[in-house]
């Protein structure tokens, strides 16, 4: 590590037991080649496995705290009702124990040079990295949380969608990995209450943790950044923020998990009383070219039922309606879970409202159910907005840094139409997950496996060309 600049280089590290030792023929041999996972989601961590499997080193890059993403947020999954993190969380674990895979968190990526002479094609990619201060000494750092209850801050939690509240140093969540705080400096008042007692001296202060640039020489590159959730405030319509009640599916998810800001209790913001009728408004930032979103989102049928069918199973008094335009149950088991939610009772209304009027202290749905022609008037105590997925923010600053192309839709474009194809227009870059397209979690895992498997073929085809024939060592 250079001090003077602050910069470490990381190429072929030396042979190491830590991060080099290749677990996958057991005899300690150092990995052929390294890779670099943009993306630390269920799909980013499924391609680092992968490659990890077959004795590649992988550099898992992740710029929240803890790598898993959104499904680390989720309740269930659709269509078994399966425990989110019960499926993410021995990933999560498995990929921080992984010899072959290094985690940055708290990174994102700022540059990348390409060398297309490079010896071998090892070190094709130079990939320029900034990991932001964590302000915790992660070697040292248990992961107790004596620190959190005692600080005296409280701010909202962006990993609670913005419904509960976090200390100044926090975990985002109990299942972090890796399993270390981190101080927000710009909320924090300086009280030294967490310095005090942390038995590890592991909180440090703003001079003792710094921007770090990190450099490393790749063979290739996974790009599985993921997306971001459609803002309801572009369609002013629906009163997003101005009426308590009507809250989005990500916070609705995160009001209904057990460790949620209401630890799984159903209640309004407005006035913690329990709900009487709620309704799902679909399409929601999708399939509208109003707000230039013409795609459909693929999950938000899908999620809307399951957490309708949650609702009934804890509360069946509670009258839940989905109003939607189409229902797109288009996986496996997917139909036959639309169906089990009419049979328990959840109402289907093909018709979508023009907005929500607050009245009182409720709001006011006008509709017309266009399977029969009916007017409806509903006047539910909570009203859902069934969120479309969309590209990240930085999706087209890191498409400039990478040199991909972007579909119409801002999502990374493939070097194909077919949308099942990770390979983009550049040799040695793939696409994982929801970057590319909206996807479900089974659809994005497979993803991520497929561009895996992609790079690795691909570098082990380059290995075989590089290595001279039998005849030409003759000659």
């Amino acid at each position: 590590m250079n001090i003077m600049n602050n910069t470490t280089t990381v190429g072929h590290a030396p042979h190491t037991k830590d991060c080099n030792a290749c677990t996958s023929c057991g005899c300690g041999c150092r990995p052929v080649h390294e890779v670099v996972v943009l993306g630390g989601g269920v799909s980013g961590i499924t391609a680092a496995l992968d490659l990890a499997k077959h004795g590649v080193l992988v550099h898992l890059i992740e710029r929240e705290p803890s790598i898993g993403g959104h499904m680390a947020m989720l309740d269930k999954t659709f269509p078994t009702n399966d425990c989110s993190m019960c499926i993410l969380s021995p990933k999560m674990v498995e990929a921080e124990r992984h010899p072959l895979i290094k985690l940055h968190t708290c990174t994102e990526l700022v540059g990348v040079t390409r060398d297309d002479n490079a010896e071998e094609q090892k070190g094709r990619f130079r990939v320029e990295l900034l990991r932001h201060p964590r302000y915790v000494n992660e070697s040292e750092c248990t992961g107790c949380g004596e620190c959190t209850e005692i600080c005296p801050i409280e701010v909202y939690n962006q990993f609670d969608a913005g419904v509960g509240v976090r200390k100044a140093i926090y975990k985002p969540h109990s299942q972090v990995v890796p399993n270390v705080s981190i101080r927000d400096s710009e909320h924090c008042i300086d009280c030294r209450l967490c310095y005090e007692i942390c038995g590890k001296h592991a909180v440090l202060e703003d001079s003792e943790d710094k921007e770090e640039t990190i450099t490393l020489d790749v063979a290739a590159i996974i790009v599985a950044v993921g997306y971001e959730t459609f803002d309801p405030r572009k369609l002013a319509q629906y009163h997003y923020l101005f009426a308590p009640d009507v809250v989005t599916s990500l916070e609705f998810e995160r009001m209904v998990h057990a460790q949620g800001p209401t630890l799984g209790s159903l209640r309004r913001l407005s006035n913690g009383e329990k709900p009487k009728e709620i309704a799902f408004i679909q399409c929601v930032g999708s399939r509208n070219t109003a707000v230039d979103r013409p795609y459909c989102s693929c999950v938000c049928c899908m999620y809307a039922i399951k957490n309708a069918m949650l609702i009934k199973e804890k509360s069946p008094e509670i009258v839940v309606r989905i109003l939607y335009m189409d229902v797109r149950a288009y996986g496996k088991g997917y139909d036959e879970y639309y169906e089990r939610a009419i049979k328990q009772g959840v109402e289907f209304i093909r018709g979508l409202p023009g907005e929500i009027y607050p009245e009182g202290g409720s709001v006011v749905l006008h509709l017309e159910n266009t399977e029969n022609g009916e007017m409806l008037r509903l006047t539910p105590d909570l009203v859902i907005l069934s969120v479309g997925m969309q590209p990240i923010e930085r999706q087209e600053q890191i498409a400039g840094i990478l040199g991909l192309d972007l579909s119409e839709s801002g999502f990374f474009a493939s070097s194909s139409e077919d949308m099942t194809v990770a390979k983009t227009g550049i040799p040695g870059i793939y696409l994982a997950g929801t970057c590319h397209a909206p996807r479900d979690i089974p659809d994005a895992v497979a993803a991520g496996g497929a561009a895996a498997m992609n790079a690795f073929v691909d570098l082990m085809r380059e290995d075989c060309a590089s290595v001279p024939q039998e005849g030409a060592m003759q000659e």
